[in-house]
């Protein structure tokens, strides 16, 4: 199949690129074939602007810069691929032998390879499992990510259940310096404020993180294509790095952050085992403590500590933090509404975009403190996220100009615009507005009695509510029965005005309308 790059990914080469790594290295990190890394460069160097005008582009600018030339279509050697993974599964299998797999791809496939190509690929892919070596780390260029296999645990101080919690490792291949911290999960939102602890605690970003095949960190595991999460992605846009996903069943990619696990259960997590935390807080206090005084161990075969070896070295090679501390993305899909709002689900909130956009499919991108809204990947809306929840978040502009006046709904407006039409309707209006707890129901209400003057007159109208208001029924349809059936013509006595006595004889046992609000 073909591999679709989006302007994420695209962005990432030009930015590996212009860092000084070679195509070979950008193929290894980003998991795209070289030749296809060479094809892209030699695009990007083609084009009229530099590459660092190319990064500052916009994803629809970039889209339509590079329309034409955002697949590689490599079939034939994906369905090679393919079909290794599977055959090299059964590679210890009694009787096993490369010609008989041959002759069954052969017949699979409409395009086969010859039978010297299908060996020389193979070899090429998984001659590296033969046999195990050392590899050279550079510095500052990958931090290693996994979770530890056990817990640790936090006591309930109310009922003294223990609560399992997960273990966060993070470590520099080249300095072997360490960060450990407790989170309550596995989640995208504990992975990515770990990560974002991590690169504060080294001060730095890397170029690439190495992380297990997560859950929260993968959305589509594979071999060849591993699919990032799309809030892992975005962190990583964030800092300025990319994200390279360990193959699956292939622990030696990250040996160093196993090993790092291993060292943890021996530094952290015995002299832990007897003592009592209350709260995350506690037990990462602890934590830090412990890894200080790991990190300053002395290598075995070396005259210096991690801690040395990562200040001396490393640290200088580590990329400045951004300024601003990256907030993770969540994203909902929504249709822009015929009153030219969308609706945003979890706070049960609405949240304007230009009326133009009414009847579109949308993407609400939002963090703990704000709300995007895209269409087509272009960015159309952005608001301040509001708690409150059932309320209308509105930006005057976006609306046409004949939904403007509603931006100026409050309970003085309508006031104003009954008492046009004589004071009992302000009155009632009034009234209306006051006993509502939701304020935009009201004012629909109160248009609707303010609007029947059309078919009635002012007149009529103001007599109408008046009646109601000696009633003490505020509502709408009442207002509207009184006028359509006359009720409004016919003149309301002292006595009726007056009228205090109930027909009902008074009892111990019946309680007056004074019970109920």
């Amino acid at each position: 199949m073909a591999k679709k790059l989006d302007p994420m990914d695209l962005k990432q080469i030009i930015r590996l690129h212009l860092e000084g790594l070679s195509n070979r290295e950008i193929s290894k990190t980003l998991s795209i074939g070289r030749n296809a890394i060479n094809n892209y460069i030699q695009l990007f160097k083609a084009c009229d602007i530099s590459l660092e005008d190319i990064l500052g582009l916009s994803e629809p600018a970039f889209k339509e810069l590079f329309s034409s030339r955002t697949t590689i279509k490599n079939g034939r050697y994906d369905q090679l691929m393919q079909y290794f993974e599977k055959m090299n599964q059964l590679r210890n299998h009694p009787g096993f032998t490369f010609l008989y797999h041959y002759q069954e791809y052969k017949s699979q496939v409409e395009k086969p390879y010859s039978y010297t190509q299908f060996m020389e690929h193979y070899h090429r892919k998984y001659s590296a499992l033969k046999g195990s070596m050392k590899l050279e780390h550079k510095a500052g260029y990958e931090v290693m990510i996994d979770y530890a296999g056990k817990h640790l645990h936090i006591t309930d101080k109310e009922t003294g259940e223990l609560i399992p919690v997960e273990v966060f490792v993070a470590i520099l291949p080249y300095s072997h310096y360490t960060y450990v911290e407790a989170c309550m999960s596995q989640k995208r939102e504990d992975l990515i404020s770990c990560m974002g602890n991590a690169f504060r605690f080294y001060g730095g970003v890397p170029k690439a993180i190495v992380s297990d095949n997560l859950k929260s960190a993968v959305s589509r595991v594979s071999k060849y294509e591993p699919q990032i999460n799309k809030s892992l992605k975005d962190f990583a846009r964030h800092y300025g790095c990319v994200v390279n996903p360990a193959r699956a069943y292939s622990p030696q990619d990250k040996a160093l952050v196993e090993n790092a696990v291993n060292l943890t259960y021996q530094r952290i997590y015995y002299p832990l085992r007897n003592m009592v935390f209350f709260s995350l807080t506690e037990l990462n206090k602890e934590i830090r403590k412990l890894l200080e005084a790991y990190n300053d161990l002395l290598f075995q075969r070396k005259e210096s500590s991690r801690r040395e070896l990562f200040q001396s070295v490393e640290r200088s090679t580590l990329k400045e933090l951004p300024q601003a501390t990256y907030e993770m993305k969540e994203y909902r899909r929504a249709k822009v509404q015929k009153m030219g709002y969308v609706y945003f689900s979890p706070d049960k909130n609405y949240y304007s975009v230009p009326y133009r956009f009414i009847g579109k499919q949308t993407q609400i991108h939002y963090t703990r403190s704000w709300v995007e809204v895209y269409y087509n990947s272009e960015r159309i809306a952005i608001h301040k996220r509001e708690r409150a929840r059932g309320i209308y978040i509105t930006i005057k502009e976006h609306l046409s100009s004949t939904h403007q006046a509603y931006k100026d709904w409050s309970p003085e407006y309508f006031k104003t615009l009954a008492k046009k039409h004589g004071e009992a309707v302000m009155m009632f209006v009034e009234g209306l507005i006051h006993q509502s707890d939701y304020p935009e129901i009201a004012y629909k209400r109160a248009i609707g009695v303010i609007q029947l003057h059309r078919e009635y007159g002012s007149e009529r109208l103001n007599n109408a509510c008046q009646r109601a208001l000696y009633g003490n029924a505020l509502k709408y349809h009442t207002v509207k029965n009184i006028l359509k059936n006359n009720l409004d013509k016919e003149h309301l006595s002292i006595d009726n005005l007056n009228l205090t006595e109930t027909h009902i004889p008074k009892h111990d046992n019946i309680r007056g309308a004074e019970t109920y609000h």
